[in-house]
């Protein structure tokens, strides 16, 4: 068992040191994925085999679906990964979650090897038990995370339709610039869409 949580342990890190640095959203959905499956064999080993179902049920399978429609919903497209490329320059984005990623390996390293592995009992979480945690003393911050959610959800529609509304409006100036370089008719755009300038 601790062979399958050390494994299941660095493919998750791997995993989500991809999802970070892919600039195609797409891509870096199926990183998460390969991600939180992997946390769920952690839990699973850990003795937590309902945690480890919810991870896959909820998080593998209904969240990522939800972000694979926002993705759709935002339709990004060449011009978005020329800026995500020019955002992820190493020379000082890096600096800070390197230095925390340093912090936590060394903890980690600690625990490990001056104090040694936890020691891991044979009792199971039970779901009964996760429920009335869940929906007991801590109802209140399930309720406010998923309240966070659905506001991320609605400010990252509307923040990319207005960047794809932005992204069209430049691609119609660009082409009237070329039209009219060229002596051709500039294209108009209004209420009624693009039209030809009489």
């Amino acid at each position: 068992m601790d062979a399958v949580f050390y494994i299941a342990a660095v493919v998750a890190i791997l995993a989500t040191v991809m999802l970070i640095t892919r600039l195609n959203a797409v891509h870096a959905l199926l990183y998460l994925i390969v991600s939180l499956l992997s946390v769920g064999v952690v839990f699973y080993t850990l003795g937590a085999p309902f945690i480890a179902a919810l991870e896959v049920i909820i998080y593998a399978g209904a969240i990522m679906v939800l972000f694979v429609f926002v993705v759709m919903m935002l339709n990004l497209g060449a011009r978005t990964l020329e800026t995500e490329r020019t955002w992820l320059r190493p020379a000082g984005m890096w600096t800070g979650p390197c230095v925390l990623s340093a912090v936590l390996i060394a903890e980690v390293a600690y625990l490990l090897f001056k104090v040694g592995p936890a020691a891991q009992g044979v009792a199971f979480v039970q779901p009964k038990r996760v429920a009335l945690a869940l929906f007991g003393p801590y109802v209140i911050g399930v309720e406010l995370a998923s309240m966070l959610l659905l506001g991320a959800l609605v400010g990252a529609y509307h923040l990319g339709v207005g960047k794809r509304e932005r992204l069209e409006t430049q691609d119609v100036i660009d082409s009237d610039a070329k039209r009219t370089a060229f002596g051709g008719d500039p294209v108009r755009t209004g209420a009624g869409g693009p039209s030809r300038a009489a």
